[in-house]
């Protein structure tokens, strides 16, 4: 078994190979907890969440870190503009984000630290690239660090880019700066700045820049050296070339692989907040199930760019039906044969082929869904070793991906309340369907059936009696 990756940083498919047999370790760059999360942000969470699953369907041990940016200038800057303080902007937000992946059946992460927790890490990294030689205090005495570029040869790795090349950074005031392309690692607390979003520090009360953040929660959770670093690619330049340059400075590993996700685009544009097209998680969770949500995020190939569009959650949604349909059509089917009970999580060799190969989940979803087709067949033909074994595959590939239908935490809520209040509906007229057909009423069976059809409920008459499910 090898598990294929595509490397960022080398921009090519690479085989992976553990620092430590056996374990994986994962950083995330996660949430700026600003505003509000959007569908990008629950489909960067998800992705690593299917890498997560996969590493340890492998048989490999996670540890998954995945951040929480809790102070940072946007975060200032949104709630100077309001009476609630910053920190408890944060606090609110990070819930959001939580109650986002929650709802999509996101695995919780190994450790979840909050930037504000991690100060005094921070600050000896920058103590060490400034022994280096890679980072200087400003020359205004505005109490700013910045890590010198030009002292970094290698600078600029990541993307492949040169310095000279390279626009300013914009994130800090370039008149205390040696070169505009040096970026902040400590920031001066300004006047206009409330105190508790300051810390002491070597160079005067102030706050971290945004990229020494991760470096330093990076390294107190996974070591100087760990795996994987992964993220969205909107965050490849500047913030993980920044992150790179300066952990390496200061004589830190740092990550063996990097990974990262597409964007979300709504209808062929990218979401921004100039065009208002921006959809949010809590409104984009109520457009369907969760599971159809989590289906739809996870159909495109990590890599590539996800494009919503009109519809597109309801061809999600009758996929998803059509693997559900299946799944509980075999379950009665092989309820009182041979094969009750008798199962295996494992899945089919294509399946595995395919997420082995740098999570390759649309044809990994090409199998399922032939799984799906072959096992329905079988049920037909009443070849129940065929049926057997695709329900087999099927249980264990959606349960692999996470979207398995039938699973209890896609029953809660007031979906969960729809189905039990339907399903009663319908095993209500069930029951006087069969009364009338004992009574050898024919014409009242077939009314029922046709009042359940007209309804979209499509009947299966078995010999373990009658079953329904929604037409697709």
């Amino acid at each position: 078994m090898t598990i294929r990756l595509y490397d960022s940083r080398e921009q090519a498919l690479v085989d992976f190979v553990p620092l430590e047999p056996g374990r994986v370790g994962l950083y995330v760059c996660g949430p700026t907890v600003q505003s509000s999360p959007h569908i990008g942000h629950l489909r960067s969470a998800l992705v690593y969440d299917l890498w997560r699953r996969w590493f340890t369907y492998r048989g490999l041990d996670v540890t998954l870190v995945r951040n929480v940016t809790d102070i940072d200038d946007k975060v200032l800057a949104l709630a100077a503009d309001t009476t609630e303080e910053w920190w408890a902007r944060a606090y609110r937000v990070e819930l959001e984000f939580s109650a986002g992946y929650r709802a999509l059946g996101i695995l919780p992460p190994t450790y979840e630290p909050r930037a504000t927790a991690s100060v005094t890490e921070m600050q000896q990294i920058i103590e060490r690239l400034i022994e280096r030689g890679h980072a200087y205090a400003a020359s205004d005495a505005s109490g700013d660090v910045y890590f010198d570029t030009a002292s970094w040869p290698s600078y600029g790795a990541l993307t492949r880019q040169a310095l000279a090349d390279m626009a300013p950074a914009a994130d800090a005031d370039p008149r205390g700066k040696r070169d505009a392309r040096d970026f902040a690692l400590w920031k001066g607390r300004k006047s206009d700045e409330p105190e508790s979003a300051s810390w002491g520090s070597p160079w005067g009360d102030g706050r971290p820049g945004w990229h020494i953040e991760c470096s330093a929660m990076s390294r107190r959770y996974l070591g100087a050296a760990f795996d994987i670093h992964g993220g969205g690619l909107d965050l490849r330049f500047p913030h993980h070339e920044n992150e790179l340059a300066q952990s390496t400075a200061a004589g830190d590993a740092f990550a063996s692989y990097w990974l990262h996700n597409g964007i979300v685009n709504v209808d062929g544009q990218k979401m921004s907040k100039s065009l208002g097209n921006s959809i949010f998680a809590a409104e984009f969770l109520e457009k369907a199930r969760p599971v159809v949500v989590r289906y739809f995020l996870t159909a495109a190939h990590y890599r590539s760019t996800l494009d919503y569009h009109e519809g597109a959650l309801d061809e999600a949604e009758s996929a998803l039906d059509r693997i559900e349909t299946f799944l509980q059509r075999a379950e009665r089917r092989l309820a009182d044969t041979r094969f009750a009970g008798v199962g295996s999580r494992v899945v089919p060799d294509d399946f595995a082929a395919a997420m082995d190969d740098d999570l390759n989940i649309p044809q990994a979803l090409a199998v399922l869904h032939d799984a799906v087709r072959t096992g329905n067949s079988a049920l037909d033909d009443d070849d129940l070793d065929t049926a057997a074994r695709a329900w087999q595959h099927t249980a264990a590939m959606v349960a692999v991906l996470g979207i398995d239908p039938l699973a209890p935490e896609w029953r809660g809520g007031d979906e969960g309340a729809s189905h039990v209040a339907l399903g009663t509906l319908v095993e209500t007229l069930l029951e006087l369907r069969s009364t009338a057909r004992a009574d050898r009423d024919f014409a009242m069976a077939d009314r029922l059936r046709t009042m359940l059809a007209d309804a979209g409920v499509t009947i299966e008459d078995t010999p373990s009696g009658s079953h329904w499910s929604l037409e697709q």
